[in-house]
């Protein structure tokens, strides 16, 4: 079975526009799959017998009818540069597909950036539109436009369980497609196979020790959804594991993990404020799924639901996985707002022409609601009376639980089940 992806659009815009895409992500976050819908020849780079004949001949990779659809690309990184000069000689668009779960082992064999040739494609694990498992009856896109379609919806059959059960499973395909008594134990399957590198092809992963991988993603997951510094998890991980790290090592290993597309932290938006206040520029901690934060601390459902405070931290990373998904088909981007008077916001949505709304995101109930509603209205009054940028388009508190409507000031309240792009 599959499940329809909101990345195909963008897929097919840049294949009509660029000479070849490339595909990158985590790893089962269904890249090949739908790459496998736009092609009209493959080749994966999946065993040790087909590298090694594509390291001999990288150029005979590209032959095939296009689209051609290279899965795995990183693995001979030479074939970067051969599909280069493939389209310096004889340029038409649409004609590979590259697809990779991480960066290439060497990537000084990598010779130039592939700008104006190859266009990179961000994919991640499946949102809740994706997987069948949000209604869609609020749209971002409509909430740009005014909410002209907006409508009240007590959701009253979606519980804080479903919410705790769907953190933990995540957006993997293989988990979605899976009974709920099992899901959870395929998303641990899936885990843990992210640290087995004894037989990998990229010998900068085969040199990390996969319990430092833990360590370290273990306080990250503790920080998530935070704007801590490099130097309070490396403490973190000195304290909790008894255990030396110094700045390059923690660096080398922050490097494998964003190669392999696990963590993803969240830019600051900066309007351009007039005044004293200073913006803060630090990210906010996130992972590419929620699920392998909970696995990395050996967290469920039930966990969640005892400390509210924690829940509420996993949830705004697993809101803002399903806000990048979605505003990335609304061809936007989203960050975090914080400055030294202490107002923040959780995600700010800016699209390419200009438009942005701003996004508190809660666990749901009446006071939460409220003072997500506050800040909201605040930031807004302070964009309008300091800073150049447009009046936001729309507020909106995104709820785990709970009803949808629009409050009497403005304020758009949602749960994260009911949001489609």
């Amino acid at each position: 079975m599959y499940y329809k992806r909101l990345i195909e659009s963008e897929i097919e815009r840049k294949l009509m526009t660029s000479g070849a895409i490339v595909v990158a992500g985590p790893k089962f976050c269904g890249k090949t799959t739908t790459c496998m819908l736009y092609q009209k020849s493959f080749i994966k780079l999946n065993t040790k017998q087909v590298i090694a004949l594509a390291k001999l001949d990288p150029k005979a990779v590209l032959d095939g009818e296009t689209p051609r659809l290279i899965d795995e690309w990183q693995t001979v990184p030479d074939i970067w540069n051969q599909v280069k000069d493939n389209l310096d000689f004889n340029y038409e668009f649409g004609k590979f597909i590259l697809t990779g779960s991480s960066t290439p082992a060497d990537k000084t064999e990598v010779h130039h950036s592939g700008a104006g040739r190859i266009t990179p494609v961000k994919m991640r694990p499946m949102s809740l539109y994706e997987s069948g498992e949000s209604k869609g009856t609020v749209s971002l896109a409509d909430l740009f436009d005014g909410g002209k379609a907006f409508k009240t919806d007590l959701n009253e059959a979606f519980m804080i369980d479903d919410v705790a059960f769907l953190l933990c499973r995540g957006g993997w395909p293989i988990s979605v497609l899976s009974d709920k008594g099992i899901a959870l134990e395929i998303t641990k399957n899936y885990y843990n196979s992210l640290f087995l590198f004894e037989n990998s092809d990229n010998e900068r992963f085969r040199g990390k020790k996969p319990e430092v991988l833990r360590m370290i993603l273990r306080s990250y997951a503790r920080h998530i959804s935070t704007e801590v510094t490099a130097s309070t998890i490396i403490e973190d991980v000195k304290q909790i594991n008894e255990r030396t790290m110094d700045p390059k090592t923690f660096d080398d290993y922050m490097e494998a993990l964003r190669d392999l597309y696990i963590v993803e932290d969240l830019q600051a938006w900066n309007p351009g404020i007039r005044s004293k206040t200073s913006i803060r520029s630090t990210p906010t901690k996130h992972f590419v799924d929620t699920s392998i934060a909970c696995m990395a601390l050996s967290i469920g459902p039930e966990d969640l639901k005892r400390d509210l405070s924690s829940f509420g931290l996993f949830f705004e990373d697993f809101a803002v996985r399903d806000l990048s998904v979605y505003v990335s088909s609304l061809r936007g981007e989203v960050r975090h707002y914080r400055d030294n008077a202490g107002l923040e916001c959780d995600a700010v949505i800016h699209l390419e022409d200009g438009r942005w709304g701003a996004v508190e995101i809660k666990l749901g109930g009446e006071d939460l609601v409220e003072a997500g509603a506050y800040s909201l209205k605040k930031l807004r009054a302070k964009i309008e009376e300091k800073s150049d940028e447009n009046t936001p388009s729309f507020l909106l508190v995104l709820t785990a639980v709970g009803p949808a409507y629009r409050r009497e000031d403005g304020v758009f309240v949602a749960p994260i089940n009911l949001l489609k792009p």
